[in-house]
């Protein structure tokens, strides 16, 4: 299934992505997170043991035939002759500062074949990406093994590729895309190219997006201090369980909102790696997060507390709180109206608030109520380019265009595109009417709703849907697996209640349009 998307504008991704590099330094780096991860699996794998001998004693049979294994493979002393070689290096990588290497591949006698320029200048070429490309980032978990694949859009030719992929450590939850440098680049002037990622593991990943075949992260926000054991109690410093959401600030760049299941936000100060501020005034998970568009130090949060709150990150104590009658699955500000906020629920219904709307820390009533699907509303999108357009998804499997100009809330178009329950929606922030669609069947569609008929007569007084009407509406641009994964379809909700189970029928595949 695929359980996050993110559109990357055009422009912001390296022209010729640099092939990672794994130099002293760099072994350095990625020889310590390798340790320290050991040391945190080891703490594990002594707690599950110990579960395990508390609930079913092992019977005599099995313990006699571990004790014969222990002696034939000298396992009982194994650890003290591993002890007793101070000088060994312990680590997957524990080996490579014992190898001879050389400089350069003419001195190294047992490379025999000679690297030929024009290979390099072949694979640079295709691992080039123009600028009036984007990357579309997928988060996807196949029998249980996660990746991020990197897509690159070309939207002049309509094609859609993976670029490269990064191995995850868990099931992911969201993406955040950001341009701020960290770990080896902090501090350079120019611009980045990261991702964010949050997973059913507790510790946030940042990734360097213009690197291939990179094999850790640049920089790791969560539990560092290894000479204490990570405590599983929620504290100010860290995260104690999933990451539900993630929001970087644009204005103060440096800066990153995470929410968690362990029901607290916190700021992360991407300089330092280390958390700034938490905030503890929700009472159950916090499903989403999300800094002002242009108040620098505004946020707003969402609970499986049924309450949607607002507050200034300098004044944690002083919270707006708006009351609701079901748990939040998404938030939005209006990026054309910066006072106004969506709310998804899981109940079906989004809400639409003006945040100026208050008594006291007490928040008003919606502008409106829109009963948006059947089930809840897994996906939820504002167009960045076009007022009064939205995108909610359902795990109902339908996917609806909304036009929403006045305060007064229609239907444009509804679309069943077999992508089992809509778990994603997002619009490209660089073409007005490109929608990024997926699901729980791990398929991915690029939708370009500006062939759509009913698109075009909601929106006719657009710029980008200037000219005659097309003949047929196109059909969405995709990549597709080798199988279909509908068997995945309740696995989202049986982890850390990302989304909650609907058992409604399956809809018509008709194109309706409305």
């Amino acid at each position: 299934m695929i359980s996050a998307i993110h559109w990357v504008r055009q422009g912001a991704a390296a022209q010729h992505p640099e092939k990672y590099d794994l130099n002293d330094k760099e072994y350095e780096r990625i020889n310590k997170l390798a340790a320290d991860q050991l040391e945190d699996a080891k703490e594990n794998l002594k707690e599950a043991e110990a579960m395990a001998v508390d609930q079913k004693e092992p019977t005599k049979s099995a313990s006699t035939a571990d004790d014969d294994d222990m002696a034939k493979y000298n396992l009982d002393s194994y650890d003290d002759e591993v002890e007793a070689d101070k000088n060994k290096q312990i680590g997957i990588f524990s080996k490579i500062k014992n190898l001879t290497y050389y400089e350069n591949e003419e001195e190294d006698p047992y490379i025999t074949m000679n690297t030929d320029a024009k290979d390099d200048e072949e694979e640079q070429k295709e691992l080039e990406i123009l600028p009036g490309d984007n990357m579309l980032l997928s988060a996807k978990t196949e029998d249980d093994i996660s990746h991020l694949e990197i897509y690159v859009f070309e939207s002049k030719e309509d094609n859609l590729y993976v670029h490269h992929d990064i191995m995850l450590p868990s099931f992911p939850l969201c993406l955040e895309w950001l341009d701020f440098h960290s770990g080896s680049k902090l501090g350079q002037a120019t611009n980045g190219n990261y991702v964010a990622i949050g997973t059913f593991d507790p510790d946030i990943e940042i990734w360097n997006l213009d690197t291939v075949d990179v094999m850790y992260p640049e920089t790791i926000l969560g539990y560092t201090d290894k000479s204490k054991k990570r405590s599983k109690k929620v504290n100010t410093n860290y995260h104690v369980d999933a990451i539900m959401d993630l929001s970087w600030n644009k204005n103060h760049k440096n800066f990153i909102l995470s929410s968690s299941a362990d029901g607290t936000v916190k700021m992360w100060d991407l300089t330092t790696s280390k958390c700034v501020q938490s905030y503890t005034h929700h009472s159950d998970k916090v499903q989403s997060v999300a800094w002002h568009p242009t108040e620098a130090t505004v946020f707003m949060t969402g609970s499986y507390d049924k309450t949607v709150c607002v507050l200034d990150a300098r004044s944690p104590g002083q919270v707006t709180r708006w009351q609701l009658d079901s748990d939040v699955e998404s938030l939005r500000w209006d990026p054309h109206q910066p006072t106004n906020f969506y709310v998804a629920l899981e109940s079906g219904f989004v809400h639409y608030y003006d945040v100026r709307n208050k008594d006291g820390e007490q928040g008003g009533k919606p502008l409106y109520i829109l009963q948006a699907h059947d089930g809840p509303v897994s996906a939820m999108d504002v167009n960045p380019l076009v007022p009064g357009c939205i995108a909610t998804g359902g795990t109902d499997k339908s996917i609806k265009v909304w036009n929403t100009v006045n305060n007064k809330p229609s239907m444009v178009t509804r679309r069943n595109f077999d992508l089992g329950k809509i778990f994603c929606a997002q619009f490209c922030p660089d073409s007005a009417f490109q929608l990024a669609v997926a699901g729980s069947n791990g398929k991915m569609h690029v939708w370009d709703m500006a062939t759509n008929a009913g698109v075009r007569q909601a929106f006719r007084h657009i710029q980008a849907l200037a000219g005659p009407d097309p003949v047929q509406e196109k059909q969405p641009i995709t990549i597709l697996d080798s199988a279909d994964h509908e068997s995945d379809d309740d696995d989202m909700d049986n982890k850390g209640e990302a989304h909650s189970d609907d058992d409604d029928d399956d809809e018509d595949d008709d194109m309706d349009e409305e």
